[in-house]
This record gives C-alpha cells, structure tokens and sequence, in this order.
C-alpha cells in the first residue's frame, strides 16, 4: 500500500468524525439552554447554527465519496 493511499484513507475517516463534529456544534448552538446567557437571542443562534448543520451536510457527502473512493474501489496495480 502506498503511503498516499494510507493518507486519503485516514483523512477519509477524519472527515467522518468532523461530520459529527459540526452536526453536533451546529445543534448545541441551537439547542443548548447554556447558551442562553451568552447567546439570549435565538434567531442569532439559528443563524450560526443552520450553516454549520448544512455544512456538516456538505461535508457527509464528500466523505461518503472519500471513502467510497478509498476503500471500496478496486485499482489496477493492487493484484
């Protein structure tokens, strides 16, 4: 195995774990009745949390292709 296949291999598993990084973010920020002190206005809330959720999104399809792309496909000079 080649070191650059290793190295896709294991930003496709980080990219994975910063897909639950955001979604989780983006909903404390949301939810989070901590926040109300820092944080009293809900609409503020929502607008920083609704683009790290859709970005986590983002990020959830192209770590699907990463690691379809890593894992699951066959190379010619693998043999």
């Amino acid at each position: 195995m080649s070191s650059s296949k290793m190295y896709d291999k294991v930003f496709a598993v980080f990219g994975t774990f910063m897909v639950f990084f955001y979604f989780a973010l983006g909903f404390f920020i949301i939810f989070h009745p901590l926040l109300d002190v820092y944080m009293p206005n809900k609409a503020l809330r929502i607008v920083f949390g609704i683009p790290l959720i859709v970005y986590g999104i983002y990020r959830m399809l192209d770590s699907y292709e990463k690691i379809k792309k890593s894992f699951f496909s066959k190379d010619d000079d693998e043999e």
